[in-house]
């Protein structure tokens, strides 16, 4: 398996940190791969044959889920788990659960350590991982500490320079944008009435008052509102609702079901079953809506999910990207067949995107409250005050052109396009000279990249696999998902083998089952003969995969 340049240069960064400090925190947001990331840090480190390591997690999904993709990205090292059910110290890199390593007796069974990975590491400020990490200097002070986060800023203001030192990298969400890695959102901040007394709202240690909130929010006329913005621009798309408490979400869910939309609630008062049950309900798409409180704010993915309604303000930055990032994950149409993504709709009926601007997130590591309104615009057409970055007025549509020396949207993102290409393991060849048909190949695997009627489909195709369809939508999305399809089935030595072929000319085998004209084109490549020669035994599947997807689109965007 092989990581993506971008992956690749936040490792080469961590460790170079780690060797000089000893400890450092990586950022990186949904769609970035940092359990790949992660693993490839650890698995440098445990390149030492006497080389201990230990990942650390506060979930039973997340143990397992890195301790799987570590195996896949370090096949040659041993590991075990240490959780409630299984406490093994036996592999070179363990996989551990924070809430039972960190109880006295097991603190004591820990070995010494040379690495101690602290994913979703905004929780490395609490006592529990406290401890473990002063027990694993104390065992060793020269063992390095590795955190890696999608939230970096803790919603408590508490610091994390206590563990982390410094930041290595971060990777932001509009380069995974930009990459293809994830969907953009589209923001529309509309003022159902309540916008001014919702900026009064007190705010309590952890949050903005949820009940204060609801009392301004939970009315028939403004979920009448909500629905009707709703259907105006999302009526047609998945959509994960956020409200401020529980009788505030009963209340919206049966505003939907009376407009004859099919929506199910999700709060913490359910039991896992119950909850479990209604999920499934909307995720089979039998619902179309989830509204919830509070529980579908991290760790939930439902990639068809094309809109999320905020119904309540977030004094908290890092709550507001958790929000939206439900939304922005790309589809897998193996998954969700005939489902076509290109964006996510974001409707915030409340204040958080006016408070908090632009969903990058500037990394404080000492945690000190940073005060102030993000800055905004009045609507030349209705006045209304939205963001600064705003493009289109949620009111009246009024559409602010953007100033003469900025680069066009397209433009923007072709050129991003381009890098991606430049920047992949494998050499993209374009086949028929016309950008409707690229391809990459490997030892294992081979991806396509094929344009018609106006979408884009990728397709990938391994030893072991047979072509199938991976990606519809946009260029961008499409070219990252057929360049991951490689790199995961590729190593870096095949992929230096294949780029030798880039300077060998095509062999006399090739040649025999190219076409006649291609014969004679001396300055033909063994690696673009390669491609060629990939299409030709693919198309039939390959066509076939495309046309059946294009006539079963349903497309949410």
């Amino acid at each position: 398996m092989m990581l993506r340049p971008r992956q690749a240069l936040l490792v080469e960064r961590s460790l170079a940190a780690l060797g000089q400090h000893h400890n450092t925190l990586c950022v990186a947001p949904t769609g970035a791969g940092k359990t790949v990331m992660l693993s490839a840090v650890a698995g440098s480190v445990l390149a030492n044959p006497d080389a201990k390591a230990c990942v650390l997690a506060h979930r039973d999904e997340l143990t397992g889920q890195n301790r799987a993709k570590f195996q896949r990205v370090n096949p040659g090292i041993g590991t075990s788990v240490f959780d409630a059910k299984e406490k093994s110290w036996s592999g070179r890199a363990t996989f551990a659960m924070a809430q039972t390593l960190s109880r006295g007796s097991h603190l004591d069974s820990m070995p010494a350590l040379d690495l101690l990975v602290i994913d979703e590491a905004h929780h490395a400020a609490s006592d529990s991982y406290r401890r473990i990490v002063d027990q694993v200097l104390e065992r060793n002070p020269g063992a390095w500490i590795f955190g890696v986060t999608a939230t970096p800023n803790r919603g408590d203001r508490k610091g994390l320079r206590e563990v982390f030192s410094n930041v290595a990298d971060q990777i932001t969400l509009g380069e995974l944008i930009a990459s293809g890695h994830l969907v953009p959102p589209r923001t529309f901040v509309i003022d159902v009435g309540a916008q001014e007394q919702l900026k009064r709202v007190r705010r309590t240690a952890i949050d903005f008052d949820m009940n204060e909130v609801a009392e301004i929010l939970n009315s028939a006329p403004i979920n009448e509102a909500v629905l009707h913005h709703w259907r105006e621009k999302a009526g047609d798309r998945q959509t994960i609702v956020f409200c401020s408490t529980v009788a505030h979400a009963e209340s919206v869910c049966t505003a939907f079901r009376e407009a004859g939309v099919s929506a199910v609630l999700i709060h913490g008062e359910l039991s896992d079953a119950e909850r479990q049950a209604r999920l499934a309900t909307y995720e089979s798409g039998a619902a179309q809506v989830v509204v919830n409180v509070a529980v579908l704010t991290e760790g939930y993915d439902h990639t068809p999910t094309s809109c999320v309604v905020l119904l309540r303000p977030s004094s908290h930055k890092s709550t507001l990207i958790q929000m939206v990032g439900r939304g922005l994950r790309t589809v897998d149409p193996a998954e969700h067949p005939g489902v076509v993504k290109t964006d996510c709709i974001v409707l915030d009926f409340g204040t958080a995107s006016l408070t908090h601007g632009r969903l990058e997130q500037e990394v404080d590591l000492d945690g000190q409250p940073r005060d102030g309104e993000a800055p905004t615009k009045d609507c030349p057409e209705c006045e209304v005050e939205v963001p600064l970055a705003c493009r289109e007025c949620p009111l009246c549509g009024h559409l602010w052109e953007r100033e003469p020396a900025a680069i066009s949207p397209r433009a923007s993102v072709v050129m991003t396009e381009i890098d991606l290409l430049e920047r992949s393991n494998f050499r993209w060849c374009d086949l028929f000279q016309d950008d409707a048909s690229l391809v990459a190949t490997g030892f294992n695997a081979w991806g396509g990249l094929f344009r018609w009627k106006g979408r884009w489909y990728a397709v990938g195709g391994a030893e072991d696999a047979r072509p199938r369809l991976l990606a519809v939508g946009e260029r961008a999305v499409c070219l990252a998902r057929a360049n991951d399809w490689i790199n995961e089935r590729e190593s870096a030595e095949t992929a230096y083998k294949t780029r030798r072929w880039l300077g060998e000319p095509a062999t006399s085998k090739q040649l025999q089952y190219l076409p006649e004209k291609l014969r004679t084109d001396y300055g033909l490549t063994r690696y673009r003969a390669s491609a060629l020669l990939t299409f030709k035994f693919n198309k039939a599947a390959i066509q076939r995969l495309v046309h059946t997807s294009s006539t079963s689109e349903s497309i949410p965007a």
